[in-house]
């Protein structure tokens, strides 16, 4: 399992922050997921055995946001 913690920027409410969890709760490899519109991070754990980093990334700016550097 691979645990990750992404700065994340395009959230306006926490409205954006549950939608944005539920992309990523709901991609297969995904365990864990908690996205805080306050502190603006996502922080989840996966298998990068089921799904990639590229790929979760993706998904990300996808669903309209974007990841930047901490």
């Amino acid at each position: 399992m691979e645990t990750v913690n992404w700065n994340i920027s395009g959230m306006h409410c926490d409205g954006c922050a549950a939608r944005l969890q539920k992309v990523l709760s709901g991609k297969d490899g995904v365990e864990t997921a908690a996205v805080s519109f306050t502190e603006k991070q996502a922080s989840f754990e996966y298998d990068s055995s089921a799904i990639t980093s590229e790929q979760l990334q993706d998904a990300v700016e996808k669903a309209g946001f974007e990841i930047i550097a901490a």
